[in-house]
This record gives C-alpha cells, structure tokens and sequence, in this order.
C-alpha cells in the first residue's frame, strides 16, 4: 500500500557527486543519526502515482513502531477508509471500514490489494526504507541543496539510477530533506522526463510512544 541531514559549509562545495554505487552522502548519514534516537512515528503521505495512462492519488496516515511494526490507514483518495498491518515477514493483514466494523483479510505483502498502483508495499513506504534506496540502489548520487519544500529548508539527494530495469523502470529518484529534522519531506521518481511517483511528507511525530496494540494483526 501506499509510496536528513548537513547543510553545505562555507568552505565546502557547493555540491558534491559520489561514483557510481557509493553508499552515502552527509545528509543521509545525518538521517540515520537523526532515526537512530527513534523508537516509534507517525506521519502523513500524500502520494500520486502514474503506471502507463493510469494515475492514483491517495492520502497515507502510517504508523512505525521498532523494530518492524507498522500500519497504514488510507484517509483520502482511492481506497478511503481501508489500510494495512505488517510485522515484518511477507504477509500484511488488510483492514476495510464497513458501517464502522473492522473487516480484515490476510494477504501476501505483494498482493495488488496490499499495495499501492506501481507495486509499493507498506514497508516500502516507511521513511527510513524510503531513505535506504538512495543508499542501496546503485548510481550516480550527488547531494546539493534543496531550497525550501513547502516552507521548509532542505537538502536534495539525487540518485540517477545505473540499472532501471531492476529498479521499477526509475532512471532517477530525488529525496528532500529537511535540514532541521533531517527526515523526508519529499520525494520523486522519474521514468526518463515522466514524473511516476511524488510523495510529500507532512505532520511527522516521532517517539509517540505507541504500543502493540496500536498494531492490530
């Protein structure tokens, strides 16, 4: 269902580009240091995704809990009103609000009921998951800065993917992050100059302290 950081110092360059297959920049290492102090979150995914002529718009509310608990509700767009839970393995168990009853279904974490119009599943759309692609996917990563993303202070990260065909069909991704949290605000992928996939990133509450039963399975 549905898809950090330094700014640059003075006496640095204003941008800087890693070969191909590095594995960080200083903003992503900044966001790790950032998610390392976090034991749980929540946060708003509003989403649009375009597969051939095709096109879904949806509103995300995620819940993350450590280590691998996490929920989706879907608050707007196509398929309002249900959402999924997984705890780690390769099953997700769906949720759909019927006349204010429950209804739950258990299915593989890749069935097109779990996820979202290009495939991503609940835990692709987890921000730290989100942030690892830019890390383990190989290409040309270059880090510059972001401008303001609705008013916040960013740092860009832009991946040029080596191997498309692998990757989604996505020859390039770009990630926003903000210079204050170092957590996502933004992100989008392209197939060649098609725009596929944007994701913006709002109302994010960390160490909540949500609990098990926040996760229904």
């Amino acid at each position: 269902m549905k898809k950090l950081l330094f700014g640059v110092c003075a006496c640095a360059l204003a941008f800087s580009v890693l070969p191909a297959g590095a594995a960080t920049t200083p903003a992503l290492n900044a966001f790790d240091d950032a998610f390392a102090k976090v034991t749980d979150y929540t946060v708003t995914v509003k989403a649009h995704e375009v597969k051939g002529d095709r096109v879904q718009d949806r509103t995300y509310h995620y819940f993350f809990k450590r280590p691998n608990w996490a929920k989706t509700d879907i608050v707007a767009g196509d398929g309002a009103g249900s959402g999924g839970v997984w705890k780690g393995g390769n099953v997700v168990k769906g949720h759909l609000r019927v006349a204010f009853i429950t209804v739950g279904k258990t299915v593989d974490i890749h069935d097109g009921r779990a996820t979202s119009l290009r495939g991503y599943t609940i835990p692709d759309g987890l921000l730290q998951n989100e942030v690892d692609k830019f890390k383990d996917i190989k290409g040309e990563l270059t880090q510059r800065d972001g401008g303001e993303v609705d008013g916040t202070p960013t740092d860009e990260i832009d991946l040029k993917v080596a191997d498309p065909a692998t990757n989604d069909n996505i020859t390039r991704a770009v990630l926003y992050l903000s210079k204050a949290t170092h957590f996502p605000v933004k992100q989008v992928r392209y197939e060649g100059d098609k725009e596929v996939a944007n994701e913006t990133f709002s109302d994010l509450k960390t160490n909540v302290g949500l609990t098990q039963n926040d996760f229904p399975f």
